[in-house]
């Protein structure tokens, strides 16, 4: 018998030979119109079983990085202000990668950066710590736009019942913000750390767009949707008014008329390796990790400025499987900092932890019901990667081989 997959996924569960990582990974994080069975394109596994991050990990061994910082270097000469004006735009909340692309940039190529912020919805103590640190620690202008309270609270909800994807609208407005102000400002060079390739995006759609890429355009409102809800409905029945929603959406046509908007990943001229990129950050502006181990994975220093961030990795691993850990641990396989056996035993000890450290406190502030999200959690399952033993829920096909539907290997 054939199980639903929903969402578009693949029907066949397959893991990554080299990590942990399977083929139910989306490619991409946002959608503007979501269909909730729309297909959405997955992490590509080759012939070999072997994914496209870890492809993209084996060519970096093969790359002259001193023919990529020469690269660098004629971009940025391109670019660089002798008169005080900013020259390129660097996105962040002060966390271990913005801090260390900004500084890079500024003390050793001698750039002149704008930061950003597009603050998180539930600032963690130490997440804006650190993100205060990045500016006066580590010695940079800062612009922050705080979105509109009442509509991001209103998006997120509307995110976690239509969609049980908490970050949707706020990574919206997180990606539109940069090429806006660089309109504003006349700063064409916007600067990210790594490309998404590094994180299993079809090599197909990155390998032409890891150095830089065209933001796209708004040309028909009709065809957007925020958090499943086109944007009529949120005017005419949430009382939002479209200027409440406009710090969500890309730069109109109009807007981009003549004028061009370049985006760069620091991680294509310089090699990349994440836990390199954190003790950066902590010496130079002052990063700390987290207190305590996140919840769902084994990590302390990964995206801990958000008090929702433990809880949207748990309904990654929800829809599709795939908990914090394996992402984490993914990641360090492909920087050969743990063995794949480590990675399985990891995400078998931490993938799918509850987080229940924040969650009494946002779920009072988006005003939804604790037995709602557990409820809204269950109707999201997929039917092919999930199924009930002695009542309760148990994952059909897992990394270790371990789950309901797998065949133990003799």
């Amino acid at each position: 018998m054939t199980l639903e997959a929903k969402y578009g996924l693949p029907e066949k569960v397959v893991f990554c030979k080299k990590c942990v990582m399977s083929n139910q990974r989306p490619a991409s994080a946002t959608e503007f119109k979501h269909t909730i069975n729309s297909k959405k394109r997955t992490l590509a596994i080759d012939a070999e079983g072997v994914c496209d991050a870890c492809r993209v990990a084996e060519g970096k061994e093969s790359i002259d990085w001193k023919k990529r910082e020469d690269e660098l270097l004629k971009l940025l000469d391109k670019h660089r202000r002798n008169d005080g004006g900013y020259d390129c735009i660097v996105p962040g909340s002060g966390g271990k990668d913005s801090a260390y692309q900004s500084h890079v940039l500024k003390y050793k190529y001698g750039m002149h950066p704008l930061t950003i912020t597009w603050p998180p919805i539930l600032y963690t103590d130490y997440g804006y710590r650190n993100w205060k640190n990045w500016i006066e620690v580590g010695g940079f202008d800062n612009l922050t736009f705080k979105q509109n309270g009442r509509a991001m609270k209103l998006l997120t909800k509307l995110s976690i019942e239509n969609l049980l994807h908490p970050f949707q609208t706020f990574i919206l407005g997180q990606k539109n913000l940069a090429p806006k102000i660089s309109l504003k400002y006349n700063i064409p060079l916007v600067f990210y750390g790594e490309n998404e390739a590094e994180y299993g995006n079809p090599i197909a759609d990155t390998t032409t767009s890891l150095r830089d890429k065209s933001y796209y355009t708004m040309n028909n409102l009709d065809e957007i949707y925020l958090g499943g809800v086109s944007i009529k409905e949120l005017q005419e029945k949430y009382g939002l008014h479209l200027s409440d929603l406009m710090a969500f959406l890309p730069p109109a046509a109009d807007e981009m008329k003549d004028k061009s908007v370049e985006v760069h990943y620091l991680g294509y001229y310089l090699k990349w390796v994440p836990q390199e990129v954190y003790y950066y950050a902590v010496e130079n502006t002052g990063f700390k990790a987290r207190p305590f181990r996140t919840q769902g994975t084994y990590s302390k220093y990964n995206s801990i400025d958000d008090k929702i961030d433990d809880l949207h990795y748990y309904t990654t691993f929800i829809k599709f499987g795939i908990g914090r850990a394996t992402y984490d641990a993914s990641q360090e396989i492909r920087n050969k900092h743990i063995t794949r056996e480590e990675a399985q035993a990891l995400v078998k000890r931490f993938d799918g932890e509850f987080p229940d450290k924040y969650f009494a406190e946002i779920m009072e502030y988006l005003d939804i019901k604790p037995e709602h999200f557990m409820a809204l959690c269950d109707k999201f399952r997929s039917p092919h990667l999930w199924g009930k033993k002695d009542g309760e829920w148990k994952l059909r096909h897992t990394v270790n081989n371990d789950g309901t539907g797998d065949v133990p290997a003799k």
